[in-house]
């Protein structure tokens, strides 16, 4: 097989605000922008982005596919990103979780998961 995975593509209403939002959530950089478009990634020469392209329409259903991310210190990251913007989310967790869901400033739900033992 000869596939790389390159980045994965998140349609946005403000693609260069939710980039840069995403680019400080992940301590990634900013590596090609255009009027329409902004790539991040963890640096530049590292695989895979995400790429924000220009989508006027907004958000409508729960995603099918959102990142879920293991952090050393759950409390502590749910609040440094709480802070930046995102908002807990309800996608029908029943409260028990592990895990907790928040959405970005678009309403894109991802989680933070519990912390490693």
């Amino acid at each position: 097989m000869d596939l790389e995975w390159e980045q994965i593509v998140v349609d946005a209403s403000d693609p260069h605000a939710l980039g840069r939002w995403w680019a400080e959530a992940l301590g990634w950089v900013v590596v090609d922008e255009n009027d329409d478009e902004i790539e991040i990634r963890p640096s530049p020469d590292r695989l895979p982005g995400l790429l924000f392209g220009r989508d006027p329409g907004g958000k409508v259903v729960k995603n099918r596919l959102h990142p879920d991310f293991r952090p050393r210190d759950q409390a502590a990251e749910v609040a440094r990103l709480l802070d930046l913007g995102a908002r807990r989310a309800d996608v029908g967790q029943t409260g028990d979780e592990p895990w907790v869901v928040l959405a970005d400033p678009e309403g894109n739900e991802f989680c933070i998961l519990s912390s490693r033992r």
